[in-house]
């Protein structure tokens, strides 16, 4: 239960980070920290797929901001394209 908790934690602070880092892209406060969660476990799944994993916090906000902002800029995409 704690770690679910703590990958939690993780991705909101990824979602804000990944919002603040994607001005213009951002679906609101709310929905960057649940594109935030999503996206550190897109993250995840990346890096594992890579073959490397993040050992630490540090490198577990990392990946779960990488993960949100690469969320980000596709859901972006696909609202502008979707015409």
């Amino acid at each position: 239960m704690l770690h679910l908790l703590w990958f939690l934690l993780i991705g909101l602070a990824a979602g804000w980070i990944a919002g603040q880092l994607t001005r213009g892209d951002g679906f609101g406060i709310v929905g960057n920290l649940v594109v935030g969660v999503i996206g550190a476990m897109l993250g995840g799944m990346v890096i594992w797929l890579a073959g490397f994993s993040a050992n630490s916090t540090i490198a577990e906000l990392i990946t779960a901001t990488g993960g949100a902002v690469l969320f980000l800029y596709l859901l972006g995409w696909y609202r502008r394209n979707r015409k």
